[in-house]
């Protein structure tokens, strides 16, 4: 019998008995036919492997990320995820459609179109995330509509305004619940859900959200499991004891492993799904136990039945591991076609721009002086006042609500003579000049200043500084670049990546990419900011539903009450 491809002598992972089995293995026209002890005897292959006693394992599929977290474009992203040995993803380009709205869909799904990855689209439910922020694009129910209608989507993204769900019946969010429910009831609805338990959590799973990857702890695991939650672990959810909890209850069919926001130097370094893979096995579970969480249960979470197994009928994609503890990746294949070989050159496909041209000018804001980092609180007298500051907290992008004194005079905000930093956002889009102020403490810039476009999700302008003369120079470096992150201190720039695709993106190889990320990253460092991921920790300071006190261009948000709240607790 002719087949395309034959493998012989391999440790081939099977799926649903979640072990190894010694055989053989044949592909014909990108599927697998046969996994057994037949050979050549049997087939004749157009072309031979020698496994050589190596490991067989299906290719890893990743079910919740956003592509802009590494802030490169998708094929370059694929590029990473192929020597990664991940070969199906599901992005959700929500950042991207919090600039451009349905066209920023849309051109995320086109430039996706030719990656060797599998990219199965989700759609951003929360654009914008809540009412509390100004954004340069939106997606309403019509556009959801639209995409299903027109392209390859497989879920509503994470349903992020939790707080709403509960609180108002007739939200924007619950409008969309209760549509996708009715018109199509077999599509997968994605979660985003911190800390909710009891009521609050089974109010939202009732409303059709069934699945949650935000930072879990055992309380809160155990009660999403037990409500018939789907549990997505990403890194920062891997402490000893969750991941012991996992090992030892019998679970395996309710969580599964993802990676949600990946940044380019981390990706450069330690890879994609497989180092979540790598440290869960150093971290106690078995490799087949993590595996499993790689590809068969998100793939049958997202009914994704044609992979996530190495059996008959189903999509030839698999890596072949030379050492099985560590997770060593030797050969990664594609449909039955050899896409990646450690011992071969591989290198990016070079292209031009891949966006339309008004993509690289979507910053549509004036150049900021030093006078623009005066904060005046509005109806403030003279004299000492209690005011809200965000805390910043090394381990989470969680932030804190605490309280400090600082002096007003003249209507004037003396931050500079307190011990927190201003932090400040500016609508940057044109639609209607907002702009906000805060204080912020703890684990964040001790000098200096930093500013970003990169602030999710409603991408304006954040900056956070000691000095206004330095943040006037960080966010002029930024919007002359349009769009990226500046890192400054003593009017000198220690770090400048610009991104200029939306704001978000850059068109660089991953590898630059990713030296340019580690500088930004050592850079912040340098300024004092203790943090074991201190860009995705500032990017979050405008996330307006992560708690607990955020800022957008509307004001400081009480993210547990949802309401904009005043800076002075006592005007």
């Amino acid at each position: 019998m002719r087949v395309d491809l034959l493998i012989e002598k391999v440790h081939v992972y099977n799926s649903y008995f979640k072990r190894f089995v010694q055989g053989n293995v044949a592909v014909l026209n990108g599927s697998f036919l046969y996994i057994g002890g037949r050979g050549t005897e049997t087939f004749e292959a157009d072309e031979i492997v020698d496994g050589q006693g190596r490991y067989m394992i299906p290719g890893l599929v990743d079910i919740h990320l956003h592509i802009e977290s590494t802030m490169v474009t998708p094929e370059t992203f694929s590029y990473g995820l192929i020597r990664s040995g991940v070969t199906t993803i599901v992005p959700e380009p929500h950042e991207m459609a919090n600039v451009f709205g349905l066209s920023g869909v849309k051109q995320m799904i086109e430039a996706s179109r030719d990656c060797v990855a599998d990219m199965f689209y989700a759609i951003p439910s929360s654009v914008p995330a809540t009412s509390m922020e100004s954004t340069g694009g939106t997606i309403e129910i019509e556009d959801m509509d639209e995409l299903l209608r027109t392209e390859d989507i497989i879920c509503l993204g994470e349903i992020m305004n939790y707080v709403d769900v509960i609180a108002d019946p007739d939200c924007k969010t619950n409008r969309i619940l209760a549509h996708i429910r009715k018109h199509y009831p077999k599509l997968v609805i994605e979660g985003h859900v911190p800390k909710l338990l009891d009521l609050d959590l089974h109010r939202v799973i009732y409303a059709g959200v069934d699945s949650d990857h935000t930072h879990q702890t055992i309380e809160g695991m155990e009660a999403r499991i037990g409500a018939g939650m789907f549990i997505e672990i990403q890194e920062k959810s891997m402490t000893d004891d969750v991941i012991n909890y996992l090992i030892q209850n019998d679970v395996s069919e309710h969580f599964c492993f993802v990676t949600d926001d990946v940044m380019a130097d981390s990706f450069q370094r330690r890879g994609h799904l497989d180092h979540i893979v790598r440290k869960a096995i150093r971290m106690g579970m078995s490799p087949e136990m993590a595996i499993y969480a790689a590809t068969f249960t998100p793939a049958r979470r997202m009914r994704m039945h044609d992979r996530g197994a190495i059996a008959p009928g189903k999509t030839g994609d698999f890596v072949l591991l030379s050492d099985l503890r560590e997770l060593t990746i030797d050969q990664v294949y594609k449909q039955g076609r050899k896409v990646y070989d450690v011992r071969e050159s591989y290198v990016p496909k070079e292209h031009g721009h891949a966006f339309p041209a008004h993509y690289y000018q979507s910053v549509q804001l004036s150049l900021l002086t030093e006078a623009d980092f005066v904060a005046r609180p509005e109806g403030a007298v003279d004299g000492r006042h209690v005011c809200r500051v965000m805390q910043v907290k090394d381990g989470s992008t969680f932030t804190e609500d605490v309280r400090g004194e600082v002096e007003i005079r003249n209507g004037e905000l003396c931050w500079q003579e307190s011990p927190y930093a201003l932090i400040a956002t500016f609508e940057r889009y044109g639609k209607n000049g907002n702009r906000a102020y805060g204080l912020i403490g703890g684990d964040t810039i001790q000098r200096g200043a930093v500013a970003t476009t990169y602030s999710h999700d409603n991408h304006n302008l954040l900056v956070v500084g000691h000095n206004p003369a330095d943040m006037a120079l960080a966010a002029n470096e930024v919007i002359h670049s349009q769009g990226g992150f500046c890192v400054v201190e003593a009017g000198q720039v220690l770090a400048h990546l610009p991104l200029p695709v939306g704001g978000i993106l850059t068109e660089a190889p991953l590898d630059e990419t990713a030296k340019e990320v580690e500088k930004l990253r050592r850079a912040m460092e340098s300024l004092g900011y203790k943090h074991y991921n201190p860009i995705m920790s500032i990017s979050t300071h405008s996330l307006p539903v992560s708690p607990a006190l955020k800022i957008t261009d509307l004001g400081l948000i009480d993210v547990n009450a949802g309401k904009v709240v005043p800076l002075l607790v006592e005007a």
